[in-house]
């Protein structure tokens, strides 16, 4: 897959790239700076990390550079991610191999028709013995929780997740329970077979910071594919074999942990703001609203979610404060899923995407 980076959306907005990071840079000087002190080790505890989820994904999976860069933007944030593709993509794969990189405790639902609320946070169970109720604690309490194909459980199932993804705590019976630190959810989403689905609620759509849109691989990406599936080779159980699959390649140490993530998230805050990226942020935003082909814009979440997510974006590509480039990359990952069209709109052919890089050029 190529990177978002060279994609029409952004190159069209090169030259406005160009002037507004001139006056980005002027203006850091003026202004306060909206970031934490930062230490020195954990920026090295933060590069590490980066490191070693790039190759513990390089390991398993070829290419996708983008949306390694999207996972590690939620994970550094707190944020939530949805990722759209079709089957065979490796989502269910990267998302393994992020949870193996970074020591998380992960879980992973498979949602389906018939999933309970129950199924995911936990219910109370009668105790026979003592005549007292327990708790069952369910899949939700853990680090990563990967919701596969998210939008095929009913709505009340989805809505089970809302407490959690918000306020990161769940209600079994008349009891809150705290979940674990750090908690990410990741869903996927098929976006093209609609039987047996249901649309995610909007409300449930804005509390994912990113909604990122996979496309599929390069041919010389996915020639290596089937070459590394070539070389897999066998695996023995019991005096039995089974076909090795890229799954396996993920067993192992990993020289990464919580700590080390912690110290990351701290290092991000201490990337620099300055007034006129959270100007134009503000400016995108308000702009959604009053757009005529939007049936509604973006709510203030989107605004949060796009300047923590620049930030973080920043500290990946090894940068103390964020440019205009944060914002035309991320803009369309974080605003698309919280904006619905209106029907005359839909009815003369435009597309989101399309009206969205419109706004975008009227910024600043």
């Amino acid at each position: 897959m190529k990177g978002r980076a060279s994609s029409p959306f952004v190159r069209s907005l090169g030259d406005i790239m160009s002037i507004a990071a001139a006056a980005s840079a002027a203006s850091t000087a003026s202004v306060a700076s909206l970031a934490h002190p930062v230490v020195s080790a954990d920026v090295d505890a933060g590069r590490r990390l980066v490191a070693a989820v790039r190759a513990s994904v390089g390991r398993a999976v070829v290419g996708q550079d983008v949306v390694v860069e999207r996972m590690l933007i939620a994970l550094f944030t707190g944020g939530h991610l949805l990722l759209q593709g079709m089957p065979g993509l490796a989502k269910t794969l990267m998302v393994n191999s992020l949870a193996k990189a970074v020591a998380l405790q992960f879980a992973r639902v498979q949602f389906t028709i018939d999933l309970l609320p129950a199924d995911i946070v936990g219910s109370e169970i009668l105790d026979q013995a003592s005549g007292t109720f327990r708790v069952r604690q369910g899949p939700v309490f853990t680090n990563l929780l990967l919701a596969d194909e998210i939008n095929r459980a009913a709505p009340k199932v989805q809505s089970a997740l809302l407490e959690a993804m918000q306020e990161r705590k769940v209600t079994i019976g008349s009891t809150s329970f705290k979940l674990p630190a750090p908690f990410l959810v990741i869903a996927t989403q098929n976006p093209v077979e609609h039987a047996g689905t249901f649309e995610l609620p909007e409300a449930q759509l804005d509390r994912f910071m990113l909604c990122h849109r996979l496309g599929y691989p390069t041919a010389e990406q996915e020639s290596e594919v089937l070459k590394r599936h070539l070389g897999f080779g066998l695996s023995d159980h019991g005096g039995g074999a089974v076909p090795k699959n890229a799954f396996d390649v993920l067993e192992g140490g990993t020289s990464s942990g919580v700590e080390d993530l912690s110290a990351a998230m701290r290092a991000v805050l201490g990337v620099h703001v300055s007034e006129v990226f959270l100007a134009h942020t503000v400016e995108l935003v308000r702009r959604t609203r009053s757009c005529p082909d939007f049936e509604f814009g973006a709510s203030p979440r989107a605004g949060i979610a796009l300047t923590q997510a620049a930030r973080a974006r920043a500290f990946i590509h090894g940068r103390d404060h964020t440019i205009p480039d944060d914002l035309f990359a991320l803009a369309e990952d974080v605003m698309l899923h919280r904006l619905r069209m209106t029907y005359e709109a839909v009815a003369d052919g435009r597309q989101a995407a399309q009206i969205l890089q419109q706004l975008l050029v009227r910024v600043g």
